[in-house]
């Protein structure tokens, strides 16, 4: 089985590019990412297998047998740098027993996408805490799930450094264009993603015979850079991250609440996939977390948490158990259809499904944030408030009020205190109303009516008449 592990296209670019130090911290982050990720596959995920059809399954003994490969460059016809790691994943491992077996390849493969966000997540943080740089989304396609780069480097090196890319997506536009014929609709992302795989197989050159040394490579690299954009650019990668870093953090506050992460990581995964599992759920909280903290470091298990908040509060299993759709009942009690908010999204396809997700995580953390405003108040229960009565939970399980904890519960109001407000702020409006016409009326009695001026004549000029006494610190008309 071989993992491959490929930083953002900007590391890659500030690693060919930069000075050798940030070469070597790049390469430092690059190595510790790939480990603690390699660490989790196997304390988390990989199972052996034995028995008739793999029915019995249980954690692996001693730890994963894995060989490391680094290349440096792309397949494309000219050079150009990207940093990745083979790590070749051997098949045989250790039962609990000590013999040996094969491991559960549909287990590791379920969840590669969620490794996949681990690496990124980590190595984001990596570089942050030793370079000093941020992140920031960056749009590859419109529609579809944003990718995080280095922020402050220029946009304009992606497409120096990304030519592979570019012919994947010359021949993917073909490719999507013949299925949008043949089916009458855009592809979805399964379909999407196994275009994107023929079209990288369609276009896939020979391997290169010529072999040069990474310096080498970074000199071709540098000089191809500078004639394309200037070395202004070039040499001042590293200085302008670090400011751009600046800017981010000013404006981003790397907060995250889990009940709002939880509200966003059901609503894009159910809009994306309708029926799920914990490893899909486990991805997008690792997102939602990359996204949140723009590379600032995070508490170890809080994806984890992120996920048990979602699965207590806004799951219920479907398909024997297997699998999980999503259960909003607990912020929509009086929805008499299921689902009834985000099935709509589900099925308009006239806006990319991201979007769609997107739009569904807005409204879902609008309606949790109404709700703590609600409980804040105190006030009567609103059309919007969110209220989890017992009975309407599709499973059983503990439903904390701590705050800590990031959950949602607001008191009931009862009836009579509600009809006792009503008419405590009725007595108020009338006892402001009467003391504004007393005010009028002794206003009317000390100073007399005040005179109307005709629209049609100039006002005299404000001078004091005789026989008149003139009030200070008022006037007869006019402005004051």
């Amino acid at each position: 089985m071989d993992l491959v592990f490929r930083a953002p296209s900007t590391a890659h670019i500030a690693w060919a590019l930069g000075d050798d130090e940030t070469r070597v911290v790049l390469e430092l982050c690059q190595d510790i990412a790939r480990d603690k990720t390699l660490a989790w596959l196997e304390e988390s995920v990989a199972h052996i297998r034995w028995g008739s059809g793999g029915k019995h399954r249980k954690p692996i003994r001693d730890g994963l047998i894995v060989a490391v490969f680094r290349h440096y460059e792309s397949r494309a016809a000219e050079s150009k740098p990207l940093l990745h790691d083979h790590a070749v994943v051997s098949i045989r491992a250790r039962r609990p027993d000590g013999t040996w077996g094969n491991l559960s390849a549909d287990t590791m493969l379920a969840n590669i996408v969620a490794a996949d966000c681990l690496y990124t997540l980590l190595f984001m943080q990596e570089v942050s805490a030793r370079l000093g740089w941020a992140w920031e989304p960056r749009e590859v396609t419109p529609g579809r799930r944003p990718v995080m780069e280095i922020a402050g480097i220029d946009q304009r090196l992606i497409g120096w450094q990304s030519t592979r890319r570019q012919q994947i997506e010359d021949a993917l536009s073909v490719l999507t264009d013949t299925y949008e014929e043949r089916q009458g609709h855009p592809p979805g992302e399964k379909a999407g993603y196994a275009l994107a795989c023929q079209a990288a197989d369609q276009t896939r050159p020979p391997k290169r015979t010529e072999l040069l040394s990474l310096t080498e490579l970074r000199k071709r690299w540098r000089a191809s850079a500078i004639r394309a954009y200037g070395a202004d650019i070039v040499d001042r990668l590293a200085e302008l991250a670090r400011a751009a870093a600046a800017a981010v953090w000013a404006r981003v506050r790397p907060v995250v609440d889990i009940a709002l992460a939880a509200v966003d990581t059901v609503a894009v995964v159910y809009v994306m996939r309708g029926a799920f599992a914990r490893h899909h759920l486990l991805a997008e909280a690792r997102r939602h977390l990359a996204y949140a903290l723009r590379g600032r470091p995070h508490q170890p298990g809080l994806d984890e948490r992120i996920v048990q908040a979602a699965v207590d509060d806004h799951t219920r299993p479907v398909g024997r158990g297997r699998r999980m759709t999503a259960d909003l009942r607990a912020l929509y009690p009086s929805d008499t259809e299921d689902q009834a908010v985000l099935r709509p999204l589900t099925r308009k396809r006239s806006a990319p499904q991201y979007e769609r997700a997107r739009f569904a995580a807005g409204a879902l953390a609008a309606r949790v944030r109404a709700a703590r405003r609600a409980e804040r108040l105190g006030s009567r229960r609103l059309p919007y408030a969110v209220a989890v009565p017992a009975a309407s939970r599709s499973h059983p399980g503990p439903f904390r009020t701590d705050r800590k904890d990031g959950r949602l519960l607001e008191a009931e109001t009862g009836v009579a205190t509600v009809e006792q407000t009503r008419q405590t702020m009725e007595a108020a409006a009338a006892k402001v109303a009467a003391t504004v016409q007393d005010s009028k009326r002794a206003r009317a009695l000390a100073h007399g009516p005040r005179p109307q001026s005709a629209p049609a004549t100039t006002p005299p000029p404000h001078t004091q008449q005789p026989g008149t006494q003139h009030t200070p610190g008022r006037s007869s008309g006019g402005v004051t």
